[in-house]
């Protein structure tokens, strides 16, 4: 089979209707970042972004289509004329190990964000759900949040047993805590990207009584800091901060459980773990 027939069923087998709009060629992220996909699939490697080391392994195992959830090349859009133009140098080797394994990159975002089928009929976002298939928590979603699987209600724990649970789930080097370890936990939030006011946040917190977010990026101001004064008021409220990557890798591991149904024929596939960004030293 044909890369671009692998592209064309996977895209076939997601809802394809992104953020309450149909996904269209020209306009979504999901592109062929990089090869030519008129060639035969030798092998697929998902991943949440293709890195150097991804790259390395997926020419070890002869596979010659890396799927991934995150951009290539460093920049929303996978621009890489600027690239070219300023002869950067780890943009050339990068390339010159893509040329050597004859590899396609091919982004899996805005559909799979779009939803995977259920044996019920319904879709689920399929990066979180995976995440939630990882952590299992698939039967802790809250009742009105059944597509996106980002809030759940999870069996009282408290700040430092959940993250040591994400640590050893996720394989991450570790996490951020911020608030009192201790704090009680029962629910659970993913609020996206904080990264300008959190008032939507902030809110939500006590209307729902939200005890912990598990943060992608996070800035040391708005949600931070409310979290951390509530917390010194003696109040369960916790953010774990794990990252963007680490958070959405999980629904790319669980790609491997739909992918072979999607396709509808045997072509050898694994994951491979880009690995935690962040390396902690502590005192």
């Amino acid at each position: 089979m044909l890369i671009s027939e692998v592209i064309d069923r996977i895209k076939n087998y997601h809802n394809g209707t992104y953020n309450g709009q149909k996904i269209m060629a020209e306009t979504t992220r999901d592109k062929i970042l990089f090869g030519d996909v008129n060639q035969e699939c030798t092998g697929i490697i998902t991943t949440c972004w293709a890195t150097v080391d991804v790259i390395k392994k997926a020419i070890d195992s002869k596979a010659n289509l890396i799927i991934c959830h995150e951009a290539l090349f460093w920049n929303h859009g996978d621009h890489q004329e600027w690239l070219k133009e300023h002869d950067n140098e780890t943009y050339k080797r990068k390339v010159a190990l893509l040329n050597e394994g004859n590899l396609v990159v091919w982004r899996d975002h805005d559909y799979i964000h779009s939803g995977i089928p259920m044996k019920d009929g319904t879709y689920k976002d399929g990066i979180f759900y995976g995440l939630a298939k990882v952590l299992g928590w698939e039967d802790y979603v809250y009742e009105n949040d059944t597509f996106k699987y980002m809030h759940f209600v999870i069996p009282e724990t408290t700040t430092a047993l959940l993250a040591k649970h994400l640590v050893e789930k996720l394989h991450l080097n570790g996490v951020k805590i911020i608030g009192r370890p201790d704090s009680k936990i029962t629910k659970v939030r993913i609020p996206m990207h904080v990264l300008a006011d959190a008032n939507e946040q902030i809110i939500e917190a006590e209307k729902d009584d939200i005890n912990c977010f598990l943060t992608m990026e996070l800035i040391d101001f708005t949600l931070m800091e409310y979290v951390r004064d509530t917390s010194m008021l003696g109040i369960d409220r916790s953010i774990i901060g794990m990252g963007h990557f680490n958070l959405e890798e999980p629904g790319m591991e669980y790609m491997l459980e739909w992918l072979p149904e999607a396709i509808g024929e045997n072509i050898p596939m694994q994951y491979v773990q880009s690995g935690d960004n962040y390396s902690y030293l502590t005192k």
